[in-house]
C-alpha cells in the first residue's frame, strides 16, 4: 500500500510540470484619449442599439436578421463545434475505459498438433488505458481548446456588429434612396411643365427653338435619374433581403432619412477600453492565446511519455466456464516513450510554433490599430458632417430662391432661359446632397458606435418595441 501510494504521488508530481511560456497580453500602448472626439462623458457604446436607432420598422430588420441571417447561423454553428471539439480534446486527460468482447471458432493444423479438432475461445475484458500527463501536453491541449472556443464565441459576436451596422447602414440607405426617388419624381413633374409652357410659347412664336431643347433635355435628365433611382431602391430592398436571410421583396419603411433621431452627444470613453470593447480585438487576443499553449505542447513532445494500461477480465475454450474463478485474467503495464534522435524535428517544431505566435502578436496589434483608426475616422465623419449638413441646407436654401427669381426673370423677358436651366439645375443637385449627407451623418454614428465595441449582441425579441426590448434584455 505505502509503495502504491508513493507511485501515485510521484506521478501526480510528475503531472504538475507543465513546459512553454503562460499566456500574458502583449503591451499595447494606447493613446491616453482620442483625437477626434466630440463631448465628454461615458461611451456612446454603453448604449444598447435599440436605444441608438429609434425607427420602430429598423428596430423589427435587425431582429429578424438576428433570427435569420446565415452568415450569423454559421457563426454560432461553428461557436458550437469548438465547444464540442474542446471536450474532444479535454477527454485525453482522464482514464479511457474500452470493453472487449472476443468469440472465435476454428481448428489447428493436425500436422503441428495432433488431435487439436475445433477449438472454441471467449474473451470478455475490460481495458483501460491512461497518458500521465508528464510534461502538461494534454491540459496545455486543452487550455489551446478552450481559447479557441473563446476566439469562436469573439467571432460571433463580430458577425453580429457586423451584421446589425450592415442593416441600418444598408437601411438608410435604402431612405435615402426612396427621398431621392421622390424629389427626382417631383422634378420630373415640374420640368415636364415647364416644357409644355415652353412649347406653347414656341408655338406661338415668342421664344426660339432652343428654348424647347434645352427643356426637353432636363425633362429627359430628370426621367433618367427617376429611372436609375427605382432601380437602385429595388437593388437595396434585395441587398436587405439578404441580410434578413429572406427572399427577395419589398422592405417596410419607417422615419424618413432627415426624421431620424441620432443621439445629440456622442462621447467614446477611453482609447483603452477597446482592448475589451471590441469582439476583434478579443478575437484575435484568444487566438494569440490559443497558439501561445501550443508552444508548450510543442515543447513537451520533445520529453518523454508515460502510458498507464491495465487489462481485466475473463477468457475460457467453453462459454459456461466464464463464470469459473480459474477463467479470470488481468494484466498490468506501462509505457515510456522517449525521442532520442529525430534530426532536430522535435526542436524545429518549436521554432515553428514560435514563430506562429510571433505572427500572431502582429496581427493582434494590427488590429488594434485598425480599430483606433476606425474611431477616429468615424469620430472626424460626425464631427465635420454636422457642419456639413448645415451648409448643404443653407445651399438648399439659396438654390430654391434662385430657382424661383430665375423663373420670375424669365417669364418677365428680363433672362434667357439658361439661366432658368442652371438654377434647376443646382436646386436638383442641392436638394439630394442634402439627403446625402443626412445619410452620411447616421452612417457616422453606426460606424462610431461598430468602432467602439457597441452592446451589439444583446438580442430582444421579436417584434418588441424598444422600451420593450430593454425589459427583455435584463
Amino acid at each position: 500500500m505505502i509503495q502504491s501510494r508513493s507511485l501515485i504521488l510521484f506521478v501526480a508530481s510528475l503531472s504538475g510540470c507543465m513546459l512553454g511560456p503562460d499566456y500574458q497580453r502583449p503591451e499595447i500602448e494606447t493613446p491616453e484619449q482620442f483625437q477626434q472626439r466630440v463631448s465628454e462623458g461615458a461611451s456612446i457604446a454603453n448604449l444598447k442599439w435599440w436605444e441608438l436607432f429609434r425607427d420602430q420598422e429598423l428596430q423589427r430588420l435587425i431582429v429578424v436578421a438576428l433570427e435569420q441571417n446565415k452568415d450569423l447561423a454559421i457563426a454560432t454553428a461553428r461557436v458550437e463545434e469548438t465547444r464540442a471539439r474542446l471536450g474532444f480534446v479535454r477527454a485525453d486527460q482522464f482514464p479511457r475505459v474500452d470493453g472487449v468482447l472476443d468469440i472465435n471458432r476454428g481448428n489447428t493444423a493436425e500436422q503441428f498438433i495432433p488431435d487439436a479438432g475445433v477449438q472454441n475461445s471467449y474473451l470478455v475484458s475490460a481495458q483501460l488505458t491512461f497518458e500521465v500527463d508528464l510534461f502538461g501536453k494534454l491540459r496545455r491541449q486543452t487550455e489551446s481548446a478552450r481559447q479557441e472556443l473563446l476566439a469562436s464565441e469573439e467571432a460571433r459576436r463580430t458577425v453580429l456588429t457586423a451584421l446589425i451596422s450592415d442593416v441600418a447602414s444598408t437601411y438608410f440607405l435604402l431612405r435615402d434612396l426612396d427621398q431621392r426617388r421622390d424629389i427626382a419624381a417631383r422634378t420630373l413633374a415640374s420640368r415636364r411643365e415647364s416644357t409644355r409652357i415652353v412649347r406653347e410659347r414656341f408655338n406661338k412664336g415668342t421664344i426660339p427653338k432652343i428654348d424647347v431643347n434645352q427643356a426637353e433635355i432636363q425633362e429627359a435628365d430628370a426621367a433618367a435619374a427617376l429611372a436609375r433611382l427605382e432601380r437602385q431602391v429595388i437593388e437595396t430592398e434585395n441587398l436587405l433581403n439578404v441580410l434578413l436571410g429572406r427572399n427577395p421583396g419589398k422592405i417596410a419603411r419607417g422615419e424618413a432619412i432627415g426624421s431620424q433621431l441620432i443621439p445629440p452627444r456622442v462621447p467614446t470613453g477611453l482609447p483603452s477600453e477597446l482592448l475589451e470593447r471590441r469582439p476583434d480585438i478579443r478575437t484575435a487576443e484568444r487566438q494569440l492565446a490559443a497558439q501561445t499553449e501550443r508552444i508548450g505542447i510543442a515543447e513537451a513532445l520533445r520529453f518523454p511519455s508515460l502510458a498507464l494500461t491495465a487489462d481485466a477480465g475473463v477468457a475460457s475454450n467453453e462459454l459456461n466456464d466464464l463464470a469459473d474463478s480459474n477463467a479470470n485474467i488481468w494484466n498490468i503495464g506501462a509505457n515510456f516513450f522517449a525521442p532520442l534522435y529525430n534530426a532536430g524535428q522535435n526542436k524545429r517544431r518549436v521554432e515553428i510554433e514560435i514563430a506562429r505566435t510571433e505572427q500572431l502578436i502582429s496581427e493582434y496589434e494590427f488590429t488594434v490599430l485598425q480599430a483606433l483608426r476606425e474611431v477616429e475616422d468615424a469620430l472626424a465623419g460626425v464631427r465635420t458632417l454636422r457642419s456639413e449638413l448645415a451648409a448643404r441646407r443653407a445651399q438648399r436654401e439659396a438654390a430654391r430662391s434662385a430657382a424661383f427669381l430665375s423663373k420670375a426673370r424669365y417669364d418677365g423677358g428680363v433672362t434667357s432661359y439658361l439661366e432658368v436651366l442652371i438654377a434647376n439645375d443646382s436646386l436638383f443637385q442641392a436638394e439630394n446632397a442634402v439627403v446625402a449627407v443626412e445619410r452620411a451623418r447616421l452612417v457616422a454614428i453606426v460606424d462610431l458606435y461598430k468602432a467602439l465595441g457597441g452592446g451589439w449582441s444583446v438580442q430582444p425579441t421579436a417584434g418588441a418595441s424598444s422600451a420593450e426590448a430593454g425589459d427583455s434584455a435584463q
